[in-house]
Parts: structure tokens; C-alpha cells; sequence
């Protein structure tokens, strides 16, 4: 008996080990059933022919073979996760992380009791937490950053004895922080930054002895930090910046409270008092940040601080206005790993210490602005050779500039405004060769601006206004900046005519100077200029027609010149002109009564005193014709009247008679083309003089069918055009040429290209020739715009070309225009299909216009994945990167792919990186690399060169030194910006195609962010 005994027992555990592998199997099916988009294809190797134990991403036991890990992170999945994952009862571990996981938290994850490490960040899981996860009793690392998990955090987490890793940041949560979570025992790491918490910090959270970092940052928390809070020896990280708590800090802090302590981070937020000597004592402290609160008095002596690398200490109260009160800068120079010094907006006085040559030559940043800071800067200060940002403006300091500056070749932003600083600019800050932004404005600086800092090729923003600075403006400096302001000294001579090389201009200001001679024609060339003023000097003659280019011209200041003429009629055609100033010169004639004239408050033309006409609130008086002055009687006006009338009339009709006649042999000339485009008829011998024989030196870029040309047509006028000519050697470059045609024929948009013409010829060889003929775009494609070539690198005499975010968002919407006529309003839906920075050129006032249609497809309804014609997965549907990962699985084409591209596109231009940089690799992709950065690292990942622009427009406006914080709200409105920028482009590139937005909604969201960007909303309008 004891022999079947046995054998059934084996029998039995056999079945039900056989019964467990089955249930596991089925249950990996059922989670790749729920996948709807499998980028690296790792699931569709999941087959029959191998044991599940062998599949990718599957780590199974070896007693049982039943899976114990599941590791599928950064495998560009999308789709739910199915109810079907708690079956697998022997997980251990799960990795999900760096996907696009949508949809809730399936509650089966409770059955899972073995699991210990849950890993979900990065993806977009919604809905609550499971409250049955408490079931997992042997969990250790609950993972759930970065994703959009709302409601309250759920109590039963508590139970979790053996948690020692919580991350929950970057979500929606919010209520409050439960007290039950000071019964996690075990936990090292608490996090729940970036969410909508809000109350208290619990005074049970004391309990967790083991807490090494602790995390709750951009919250809503307030009152103060519970003194039970204080007892965690073990403590090394903490952050609570962002919340709404007050209080003082500890006596004991760094000695007896947190010895440990590494990381301090409590900047904005309530906080006043004293800043404790005791803090010295935390010799592991490396990151010390409490701005932005309300600290007061002196700061202490920081010697001990041997591990710090970076403190923050501005906006705040600090200081007494005393000698002495810097006395702690000294004591940094034992801290040799020293990068961010920043002690700026406070109340410290005295003057600079000479240690502040001695400080870690690792120092990248120093600030000391907003103060009350007296005496030199310290000649030493050239000694930190690898300070990239230098900031002293807005205190008393008086003597030279130090040449010695001119040795920090790192150097990319020098803040020296708002001081008593005279003597010459020197020279050597030409030396700087990285430097973008400088700001020496209101100081007492004389002499000439030197040459020299023409050789800072990359200067952005260059502002020396309000000094006494006198001769001529240099020519080679004026080639340089997108700001410059130069008002407010005593500069001569006329303004350069080379002021026309800068087409990336916003700003210029010369006002408050005694600048002659007329305006340049060659400032008609600075399209980007959105504000010019040159106020107040003794420019004459009249105002040129070339100016008639600056369409994107918000603020115009002319007055108290001697300017005279008549005043254009274009300027009441600028769309977004605000602010026109015309006054105290000798301007005649009809003022125009369209535009921004129709508006008193936007138009001053007082002094002007032979101008007429216009608004009645502008009170000038009426326009007086020659005939009335004269005398002329009713019956002569009547008769010359009616004589008008009637040669009027007959005018009239001989045109409708040469108008018939001539549109009749237009139609006849015609008739025979088959692609209905024709407005020019143009031969294979006139494209190849237009182009000089399709010279090299007229290359202007190739594709996957064919190069393009600039060319110059002279039928009738000098025409620019851009001449696309077909490679027919290129499998399929005929049907390109064909698909555009038809496209192009049927549809019109300001944001579209247009084509002028279509050739089909023979060349002189007798081989088949066809081109077509483009309006030509003066400003090239957009990808020009926001990569630097290796060649512009190597020419230390070209500035990058630089895009402003403004300038970045306009285009933007331009392209979703663009994709949103295509796809919702044009007479039948089409998709673009190769939608890149390539294929989006830019014209003479920075309109973007989408091209390239050699791709496109016309679809039955906007929805519809089915073309109409070449729908086949083997056809090519776009540039890799840019196309979506449906296309690349066999998908048929459909507007959802338009709008993946163009998110792609979209965080192109914010992070100013290729979607094939070599960094993306191993499942990271450009998609995935901002979504981790969001919310709060967007500026982290954004492109420098943009980053640059937009601090210095933020950070140096003059404005801020003086108390009004308009600077801060632009900062605000910029992050705010960026942030909504990145979602959306997030938003639209997302793995499953009917989660993308429709472009209708694109557009109208990117015109919000434009009107905040504007100050015409307020950030709080945008979600």
C-alpha cells in the first residue's frame, strides 16, 4: 500500500505543479492581450514554441518553473494592465517602469502576497490606488512616480510592514498625509513631491526611525514641521520646498538633530528666525537651500561645511546692512567642492570680501545681487576660472570693472547692472567667448564700447543702457545680439547700416542718445523685431517703406526726433503692433485711421502740428482737400462728378472685357495639363538658367526624391523661387511627384507652401525631367532654426540662429494650423506623413509653412486609418523618429500618425534634440525623456540655447532691481509655459494612437499657452 500511497502523492503534486505552470502561461497571454503597442516587439516573440520560462522579460523559480519576475521596463509597451497579472501568485517582482501603461491599477495586484518589489513609474496609470495592495504583506518598494494616480492616499499602506522604499510623487493625489503612515516601521524612503497634498505634516511620522530621505516638495502643506520630526537621527535627505510652512529652525540642528544630514532643501515657503550656527556642525551636508523664506540675521560661520557643493541662501531677510555681515564668505573657503554660491535679494551690506578669490575654483555660479553690497569688486574675482554665471547687479558697488573677468572663459552670463560701477568697459571682455548674456546698465561707465566685444559671437542679450558711454555705435558689436539696448548714454554718428545682419533681433533700443542721420533702410531686414525704439535723438528724413517688414512688431517709439513725411499706412497693417509713438517730430498729411490707429491709447502723434485726420479722439483737425481750398462751386463739382462717374463705368467694362479675354486663352494655354497647378509655364531650359544649372552653390537641401534649388525666375520680374527637382532614378519619386501635385492643387492655407507650378519635360539628354516650383522661403526650414551644423560651429563669425519661446510657440501653431486644415477642413482629409523640422519652412516674417507633400494620402473621414490608395506596410509613411510606432508595425496610415509626429516635433523644439540623439537608447526615447522630466525638470531637459534666451529676458530686465516684480511673473509664465508645452507634446506622441489629441484641440490649447506666454491670461487659465 505504502508504494501507491507515494505514487499518488506525486501524481497529485505533479498536477498541480503542471495546473500552476498553465495558469501562468495563460496569465502572460492574457497581459500581452491587453498590449496594444509593442515598440521593440518583445511580445510578439512570446510563442508556443519556446516554455514561457524562456520568454523575454520572464525569470521563472527552479523547484516550481512558475514566473517569480516579470521585467518588462522601457520596452515602449502601451495598454492596460490586465486583471489577469494577480494570477500570477509566485511574483516576486514587478518592472513596468518607463512604459505608457494606461487606465487604473487593476485591485487583483492584492492577490499577489509574495510580490516585494512593485515598480510602475513612468507611465500613465490613473484612478486610485488599489486598497486591497495592503494585502501584499511582503512588499519593500512601491514605486508609483510620474504617473496621473489621484483621490486620497490610502490608509491601508500602513499595514505594509516591510515597505521600505514609497514613492509616490509626481501624481494628483491629494487630501492628507495619513498618520497611520508612521506605522511603517521599516521605511527608508518617503516620497510624495508634486501632488495636491494638503494640512499638516502628521507628528507620527516621527516614529520612522529608519528614514533616510524624506521627500514632500510642492505640495500644499502647511503650518509647522512637528517637533517629533526633528528626532530622526537618521535623516540625510530632506525636502520640503513649495508648501506653505512656517516656524523657525531648531537650535540643534546639523549637532544633536539630523547628524546625518546631507541634503536640506526648504526654500519657499514661511520660515523665519535665525539660520542656527549649530548647522555647521552637519560636516555631510552638501546641498543647503532655504531661499525664499523669511529668514533673518547674520549667517554663520560655515567652516565645517568641508562636503558642501552648493548654497542657497536668496530671498530672504539675511543681513543687516552692516559691515561684517559677509563675513561667512570667508569661511567658504574650505568648502572645496563649492559649485553655487547664491546669496542675492537679501539685506546684506558691507563690502566683498578678498576671499572671494580664494573660493573652490569648482564654483560655476555666484550670486550677490539685490543687496546692499559696497566697496570694489575684488581683482581676485578673474581667479574662479570656471564661474559660468556672475551676478552682482542691483547693490552700491563703485570702482572699475575688473579685467581680470576676462580670464573666466566659461563665462555665459556677466550681471553687473544697477551699481555705481565707472571707468571704460574693458576690453577683455571680448575674452569671453561663451558669453551670451551681459548686463552692465545703469552704472557710470565712459568711454567707447569696445570692438572687442564683436568677438563674443555667441551674445544674446547685451544691454549698456543708462551710462555715459559716447562715439559711435561699432559696427562689429551690432552683429551680434537678439536684445540690445544702448539707450540712455551719449552715442553719436548714425545708426550702422550692418544692423540689418541681425534677422534674429527682438529688441533694439537706442533711445536717450544723439544719434543722426536717417534710419537705416537695412533695419527692414530685422523680421523678429517685436520692439524698437528710437526715441529721443536727431535722426532725420522719413520713415523707409522697408520697414514695412516688421510685421511682428509689438512696441514702436519714434517720438522727439526730427523725422518727417507722411506717416505709412503699413503700420496700421501690423497685427500685433500695441504701442506707436510718433510724437514731438515734423510728420504732414492724413493720419491712417486702421490697425493700432483705431486705438488713442496705442497711438501718440502729439507735436506733429501739419498732421490731420485720423480718430476723432485724437483731436486733430480735419484733412482739407486742394479743390475745397480753391473754392470750387456745387455745380462745378457736380459736373466733374458725374464726368468722373461715367469714364468710371466705361473703365470699368473695357477691364471686365480684357479680363474675359484674357482668362479665356489662360484657360485655352491650359487645357492640356493634366496636374491642374500651372500658373507659370516654365520649360526644362528655364528652370536650368533660373537655378545656373542647378549649381551646386544653389543647392539648398535634399531629400529622399529629389534635391532642391534656389533659383531666380526673370519672366516677368525677379522672382525667388525654390525648385525642387525629382530624382526618377528613386523607386517611387514619380508617384511623390504626382501625390504632391494633386495635393498642392486642391487646397489653400496661409501655413502651407505654395507650389507656383509643375514642370514635366525631357532635358537636353532626352531623359524625363520633372520639377516643381516653389515660393521660396528667406528664412529656410525650421531645422536650421534649432540645430547648429558642424559647419556654423566652425565659422566663429556666425551667430546660431536662435528661436525665443514666443517665436517657438508662434510656430508651433502655425504647423497645427496647418495639420488641422488637413485633417478637419480641407475637402477631404489627408495626412501628411512625414511631418519634421525638415519639411517646415519659415518665411520672411517667421510664418511656418508645412511642405513636402510627396507623402500624402487622402483618407475616406478624418478617423479612418484606411487610405484611399497606397496603404500598404511595405510603402514608406515617413522619417525615422518622426513616424509613429503603429506605421512601423504595419498600420495603416491615418491622422493619428500626423499627430505623433508633430508631437515629436513639438519637444524637438523645446529640448532642441534630434528624436535619433545618440542618447536615446535602451527603450529611451525622446518621448520618454521629457515625460520623466515632468513637471519639475522641465527646464532641466529644455534646450540651453532657449533656456539662455529666456533667463535673460527673465532674470535681467532693469525692472527687477528696482521692485517691481514684473521679471518674476514672466519667470512664472515662462516655466508655466514650458510645462504645458512638454504635456502637450507628451500628449500627442503617446504610444496608442486613439489617446492622441485631435489638432483642433492642438491649436487651441497652444493659443492659450501663447495668450499666458503674452500676460494676456493668467498662468491659473491654463490646466
Amino acid at each position: 500500500m505504502q508504494p501507491l500511497f507515494l505514487l499518488f502523492l506525486f501524481s497529485s503534486a505533479s498536477s498541480l505543479r503542471l495546473a500552476g505552470n498553465e495558469v501562468d502561461r495563460l496569465s502572460l497571454l492574457a497581459f500581452r492581450a491587453e498590449i496594444v503597442t509593442d515598440t521593440l516587439g518583445i511580445l510578439s516573440s512570446w510563442n508556443e514554441s519556446l516554455h514561457f520560462c524562456h520568454w523575454p522579460g520572464i525569470t521563472c523559480g527552479r523547484r516550481h518553473q512558475r514566473v517569480t519576475v516579470l521585467d518588462l521596463q522601457s520596452s515602449g509597451l502601451a495598454g492596460h494592465l490586465s486583471p489577469h497579472i494577480g494570477n500570477l501568485s509566485f511574483l516576486r517582482a514587478l518592472y513596468l517602469q518607463n512604459n505608457s501603461f494606461s487606465h487604473t491599477i487593476p485591485p487583483e495586484i492584492g492577490r499577489l502576497f509574495r510580490l516585494e518589489r512593485l515598480f510602475l513609474y513612468n507611465n500613465s496609470f490613473s484612478g486610485q490606488i488599489p486598497f486591497n495592495i495592503s494585502h501584499c504583506s511582503n512588499l519593500q518598494y512601491l514605486d508609483l512616480f510620474g504617473n496621473t494616480l489621484s483621490g486620497e492616499l490610502p490608509t491601508e499602506i500602513a499595514s505594509l510592514s516591510k515597505l521600505q522604499f514609497l514613492q509616490l510623487g509626481v501624481n494628483n493625489f491629494c487630501g492628507k498625509i495619513p498618520p497611520s503612515f508612521g506605522n511603517l516601521s521599516s521605511l527608508q524612503k518617503l516620497s510624495a513631491s508634486v501632488n495636491n497634498l494638503h494640512r499638516g505634516i502628521p507628528n507620527s511620522l516621527g516614529q520612522l526611525k529608519s528614514l533616510t530621505h524624506f521627500l514632500l516638495n510642492e505640495n500644499y502643506l502647511n503650518g509647522t514641521i512637528p517637533p517629533s520630526i526633528y528626532n530622526l537621527s537618521s535623516i540625510k535627505v530632506i525636502y520640503m520646498y513649495q508648501n506653505n510652512l512656517h516656524g523657525t529652525l531648531p537650535p540643534g540642528l546639523g549637532h544633536t538633530i539630523f547628524p546625518n544630514l546631507q541634503t536640506f532643501v526648504f526654500h519657499t515657503n514661511q520660515f523665519t528666525g535665525p539660520v542656527r550656527a549649530s548647522i555647521s556642525n552637519a560636516s555631510n551636508l552638501s546641498l543647503f537651500s532655504i531661499s525664499s523664506n523669511k529668514f533673518i540675521g547674520k549667517v554663520p560661520s560655515l567652516a565645517r561645511l568641508s562636503n558642501l557643493y552648493w548654497l542657497d541662501l536668496q530671498e530672504n531677510n539675511l543681513g543687516n546692512n552692516e559691515e561684517g555681515d559677509l563675513d561667512f564668505v570667508s569661511s567658504l573657503v574650505n568648502c572645496t567642492n563649492l559649485e553655487v554660491l547664491s546669496v542675492g535679494h537679501n539685506n546684506f551690506g558691507g563690502v566683498l570680501p578678498e576671499s572671494i578669490s580664494n573660493l573652490s575654483t569648482n564654483l560655476r555660479e555666484i550670486g550677490f545681487h539685490e543687496n546692499q553690497i559696497r566697496g570694489n569688486i575684488p581683482i581676485g574675482v578673474g581667479n574662479l576660472i570656471n564661474v559660468e554665471r556672475l551676478g552682482f547687479f542691483a547693490n552700491l558697488l563703485a570702482g572699475t570693472i575688473p579685467n581680470s573677468i576676462g580670464k573666466q572663459s566659461k563665462l555665459y552670463g556677466l550681471f553687473l547692472d544697477w551699481n555705481e560701477l565707472s571707468g571704460n568697459v574693458p576690453s577683455s571682455l571680448g575674452n569671453l567667448t561663451s558669453l551670451s548674456s551681459l548686463t552692465l546698465n545703469s552704472n557710470k561707465l565712459n568711454g567707447s564700447i569696445p570692438q572687442s566685444l564683436g568677438d563674443c559671437r555667441f551674445m544674446i542679450y547685451l544691454d549698456l543702457s543708462h551710462n555715459n558711454l559716447s562715439g559711435p555705435i561699432p559696427k562689429h558689436v551690432i552683429n551680434l545680439p537678439v536684445y540690445l539696448n544702448l539707450s540712455g548714454n551719449q552715442l553719436t554718428e548714425s545708426i550702422p547700416m550692418e544692423v540689418g545682419n541681425l534677422q534674429h533681433l527682438v529688441f533694439l533700443d537706442v533711445s536717450e542718445n544723439k544719434l543722426s542721420g536717417e534710419i537705416p533702410q537695412s533695419l527692414g531686414s530685422c523680421i523678429s523685431l517685436t520692439t524698437l525704439s528710437l526715441r529721443e535723438n536727431l535722426l532725420q528724413g522719413t520713415i523707409p517703406k522697408s520697414l514695412s517688414s516688421l510685421r511682428g512688431i509689438e512696441d514702436f517709439d519714434l517720438s522727439r526726433n526730427n523725422l518727417s513725411g507722411i506717416i505709412p499706412n503699413y503700420l496700421g497693417s501690423f497685427p500685433f503692433l500695441q504701442n506707436l509713438n510718433l510724437s514731438f517730430n515734423d510728420f504732414e498729411g492724413v493720419v491712417p485711421i486702421q490697425g493700432v490707429f483705431k486705438n488713442a491709447s496705442a497711438v501718440s502723434v502729439v507735436g506733429n502740428t501739419r498732421l490731420c485726420g485720423g480718430i476723432p479722439h485724437l483731436r486733430l483737425p480735419k484733412c482739407i482737400s486742394k479743390q475745397s481750398k480753391r473754392g470750387l462751386s456745387p455745380k462745378v463739382i457736380l459736373i466733374i462728378s458725374v464726368s468722373c462717374g461715367v469714364v468710371g463705368l466705361v473703365l470699368v467694362l473695357l477691364l471686365a472685357l480684357l479680363y474675359r479675354s484674357r482668362k479665356a486663352r489662360a484657360l485655352k494655354s491650359t487645357s492640356g495639363s493634366s496636374l491642374g497647378v500651372s500658373l507659370l509655364r516654365l520649360s526644362y531650359g528655364d528652370l536650368l538658367k533660373a537655378t545656373d544649372g542647378f549649381s551646386a552653390s544653389n543647392l539648398i537641401g535634399a531629400g529622399s526624391f529629389g534635391s532642391v534649388y534656389k533659383g531666380i525666375l526673370n519672366q516677368h520680374e525677379e522672382r525667388n523661387v525654390a525648385v525642387k527637382v525629382l530624382n526618377l532614378q528613386t523607386s517611387r519619386a514619380s508617384k511623390s511627384f504626382i501625390a504632391e501635385c494633386e495635393t498642392l492643387k486642391s487646397i489653400r492655407h496661409r501655413n502651407l507652401v505654395k507650389l507656383l507650378t509643375a514642370c514635366s519635360s525631357i532635358d537636353f539628354q532626352g531623359n524625363d525631367f520633372k520639377a516643381l516650383v516653389y515660393e521660396f522661403m528667406v528664412n529656410g526650414s525650421l531645422d536650421e532654426w534649432l540645430h547648429i551644423s558642424a559647419e556654423e560651429v566652425d565659422r566663429p563669425a556666425n551667430l546660431p540662429k536662435t528661436l525665443n519661446l514666443t517665436q517657438r510657440v508662434n510656430i508651433a501653431i502655425d504647423v497645427a494650423c496647418a495639420l488641422d486644415y488637413l485633417h478637419n477642413r480641407s475637402h477631404m482629409p489627408i495626412v501628411h506623413c512625414d511631418i519634421k523640422p525638415n519639411n517646415i519652412l519659415l518665411d520672411s516674417d517667421m510664418t511656418a509653412c508645412v511642405g513636402d507633400f510627396g507623402l500624402a494620402r487622402y483618407l475616406r473621414d478624418a478617423s479612418c486609418p484606411s487610405p484611399l490608395h497606397d496603404s500598404s506596410s511595405n510603402v514608406r509613411k515617413g522619417t525615422i523618429g518622426y513616424t509613429p510606432p503603429e506605421y512601423g508595425m504595419g498600420g495603416e496610415v491615418s491622422t493619428y500618425g500626423d499627430v505623433y509626429s508633430y508631437g515629436i516635433l513639438l519637444l524637438e523644439m523645446l529640448t532642441g534634440k534630434r528624436p535619433t540623439d545618440d542618447m536615446f537608447n535602451g527603450g529611451m526615447d525622446l518621448h520618454n525623456f521629457v515625460m520623466m522630466a515632468l513637471p519639475e525638470r522641465v527646464g532641466v531637459i529644455c534646450d540651453p540655447l532657449l533656456v539662455q534666451i529666456e533667463e535673460s529676458s527673465c532674470s535681467t530686465n532693469p525692472i527687477s532691481n528696482r521692485g517691481n516684480h514684473a521679471p518674476n511673473d514672466r519667470r512664472k509664465r515662462v516655466v508655466k509655459c514650458l510645462t504645458s508645452i512638454a504635456r502637450l507634446g507628451v500628449a500627442c506622441s503617446v504610444a496608442m494612437p486613439r489617446e492622441r489629441k485631435d489638432m483642433s484641440n492642438v491649436v487651441a490649447e497652444l493659443s492659450l499657452i501663447r495668450d499666458v506666454l503674452n500676460g494676456t491670461r493668467m498662468p491659473s487659465e491654463y490646466p
